[in-house]
């Protein structure tokens, strides 16, 4: 599938300690990872059809830019795969007029946010 003009079509996360940044995605939310060397790898789709992102060993961590949001079918499974796999819930869960969401440091100190929707 080509890319699509002027919409969002990958995402780079620091992650500085590459090894601890895969176990951590892997164990929180199920991410499969191509291995690109000791410094890169590439986020794969959850559909199989290419990758989304990627973890970098060449950015710097941090909060304060864009927040990257995922979905959760299951938001407090979710909150409790990122504490076991040592992420830190720091906003939430709280409600808001879609539904619930969390903001969390992983391990690097990246900020992420998860959100589920409002019940029907």
């Amino acid at each position: 599938m080509a890319p699509t003009h002027h919409t969002l079509d990958y995402v780079e996360i620091a992650a500085p300690d590459l090894p601890a940044a895969i176990d951590f995605y892997s164990r929180a939310f199920g991410w499969e990872f191509t291995p690109y060397g000791p410094d890169y790898a590439g986020i794969r789709s959850s559909d199989g059809d290419g990758e989304v992102g990627g973890l970098s060993a060449h950015n710097t961590p941090g909060t304060g830019g864009p927040l990257v949001l995922l979905f959760s079918e299951d938001l407090d499974a979710t909150v409790a795969a990122v504490v076991a796999a040592g992420g830190t819930v720091v906003n939430g869960p709280y409600d808001f007029p879609g539904g619930r969401r969390f903001h969390f440091h992983d391990p690097a100190g990246n900020e992420l946010g998860v959100w589920a929707s409002a019940p029907e």
